[in-house]
């Protein structure tokens, strides 16, 4: 038999995917934010020579 009340680890559940879809995010946004600074120094390094 199925038991009755409410389910038991939604709460749970979504508060960690909430939190690791946070940290994935942070990690591609630092990537991204990492590969633009590197494109820009060696921009910035060509038009020097």
């Amino acid at each position: 038999m199925p038991k009755k009340g409410k389910a038991k680890n939604t709460v749970n559940k979504a508060k960690h995917t909430k939190l690791m879809n946070q940290k994935i995010n942070k990690v591609k946004l630092k990537k991204i934010q990492n590969k633009e600074r590197l494109k820009a120094i060696i921009q910035k390094v060509n038009k020097q020579e």
